[in-house]
């Protein structure tokens, strides 16, 4: 059985693949900052709220880590009006995508938190600093370098579950992709272009993450080594 690909009728649509491209990027670094800021911030009151109060956060995060991202996405759009709270498809799958990623890098936080060594923590207390100094400055730039790359994986994860808000008719990738198919007749193809475009997204954010690690956690001696052979002697002799 002959199969021919024809990618013409899929080429037609590229400003619309485009456009797609673009929304998909918005959400997924809409839904990178804000949901790393709620883990971050949970995490964060995990430690600094007093023992009894923090049932809450461990709620929060034990409901959204056990039910599925798509009845989250459904309860938001679909629920939420019942009792007068109506977003846009746009806004309900930045919300949905926020709210998940909150409670799995609330968790991804806590893991690098508690491998602190407690005889850093009390070093940094016999020192005069306060709570929130031995948090900040002893605790959470080591503990963020160690779960770094869990973190960028869930952060990719989270980019490509944002496929699902095309339930709700969110013209991203995933349902610019349905739309063109229906128009073309051309699954095929449609979905190849779709998968390198989500491919080419996940490489970019993967790369953009990678470099901010580096220059974040990585000592400036040991950033030389990133510069090409030769290229450190010219810049000191000049």
């Amino acid at each position: 059985m002959a199969f021919d690909l024809q990618f013409a009728p899929i080429l037609a649509h590229t400003p619309a693949l485009l456009d797609a491209f673009w929304l998909t990027l918005k959400l997924s670094f809409g839904a990178v900052f804000l949901g790393c800021a709620l883990g971050l911030l949970a995490s964060t009151a995990r430690i600094m709220l007093p023992r009894y109060s923090r049932w809450l956060v461990d709620l929060y995060v034990e409901t959204i880590r056990n039910t599925p991202l798509l009845v989250q996405l459904y309860i938001i759009f679909f629920a939420l009006p019942v009792v007068g709270i109506r977003l846009s498809a746009v806004y309900a799958g930045l919300l949905a995508l926020t709210i998940n990623l909150g409670a799995y890098s609330t968790e991804i936080f806590r893991a690098g938190i508690e491998s602190i060594h407690r005889s850093q923590i009390e070093a940094g207390m016999s020192l005069s600093l306060t709570r929130w100094q031995v948090f900040m400055h002893i605790m959470l730039k080591p503990a963020v370098a160690r779960i770094w790359p869990s973190l960028v994986s869930q952060i990719i994860l989270t980019m490509l579950g944002s496929s699902i808000c095309s339930f709700i008719s969110v013209q991203e990738i995933s349902g610019e992709a349905y739309t063109i198919q229906s128009l073309t007749y051309r699954s095929f193809e449609i979905y190849i272009v779709a998968s390198l475009m989500y491919l080419a997204l996940s490489l970019l954010l993967k790369g953009m993450l990678t470099v901010l690690g580096h220059y974040l956690f990585t000592p400036r001696r040991q950033r030389r080594t990133w510069w090409p052979a030769g290229t450190a002697q010219k810049r000191i002799s000049s």
